[in-house]
């Protein structure tokens, strides 16, 4: 049976850059086979493990809505939407040695992303059998969780930043899983970018007013700073990056309870 692990967060708090570690952290540990997923439009976790993206849920989304629309269709004749979509999902999961990725991405049409979010509920319950551990970065926010559209979630990491808002904003979401009655094993905060290892009496002040569970605390690291300036792959940090280091921590007392 797998496990899933659902990252969240509001935009600008590193949530991906520790998604891509922590991916790293379960396939240097022998946790495999891992099912990495990028459920953002705005999609980068790829660029954080250092693979390159062929085509997207979004992508097969703008396809299949072109077939009705114009001459040259890309369904081929005789073969129905379904057939099609089959085909082109297998194209959509790229495949590394450790762990398989796949990415929603984005749309070009208008309107809301209800058929791609479809999709990838869709995929990730047919999906959901074949690896130990799926480990999918969200959307900033909380779209994902208050329509539903993750699988049964058996722990959420809720990333923010060093900063009361920042504490507040993902308390929202630690309250909207409980009112949709998600019932994960564990949810549990990670503060990011900090100054230092100690967190500001205030902030803890918050974490404990929004009832969070801390589960650590990642530094502030002009390295990732660095590998982001120069396109570098996160994953590639050395093992003395503050934020590995802090991250290899938080996974250790995370797998020790889950």
């Amino acid at each position: 049976m797998s496990c899933t692990i659902a990252v969240a967060g509001k935009g600008g708090t590193g949530k991906t850059t520790l998604c891509g570690l922590l991916i790293d952290w379960l396939c240097t540990h022998g946790r495999t086979p891992v099912l990495a997923v990028d459920a953002d439009a705005n999609s980068n976790l790829n660029e954080v493990l250092g693979v390159k993206v062929e085509t997207t849920l979004g992508d097969i989304r703008e396809m299949v809505a072109s077939a009705d629309i114009v001459e040259d269709s890309p369904i081929p004749a005789g073969m129905s939407k379904q057939d099609f979509m089959d085909i082109k999902f297998n194209n959509a999961l790229i495949e590394e040695d450790d762990y398989d990725m796949l990415v929603m991405g984005r749309t070009q049409g208008k309107g809301c992303y209800c058929f791609v979010n479809g999709l990838l509920q869709t995929e990730l319950r047919r999906l959901s059998g074949a690896y130990r551990y799926i480990v999918v970065d969200n959307e900033a926010g909380m779209e994902h969780i208050s329509r539903g559209i993750l699988p049964d979630v058996d722990v959420i990491l809720l990333v923010s930043d060093c900063s009361r808002r920042g504490i507040q904003a993902v308390g929202r979401i630690a309250e909207l899983v409980r009112e949709m009655d998600m019932k994960p094993k564990a949810v549990k905060l990670i503060v990011n970018r900090a100054p230092s290892a100690d967190l500001a009496p205030g902030i803890l002040e918050e974490i404990e007013k929004q009832g969070l569970d801390l589960l650590g605390v990642v530094p502030q690291d002009e390295d990732v700073y660095e590998f982001d300036s120069e396109g570098k792959p996160t994953v590639t940090l050395p093992e003395t990056s503050a934020a590995r280091r802090a991250l290899n921590g938080i996974a250790e007392k995370l797998f020790a309870i889950v």
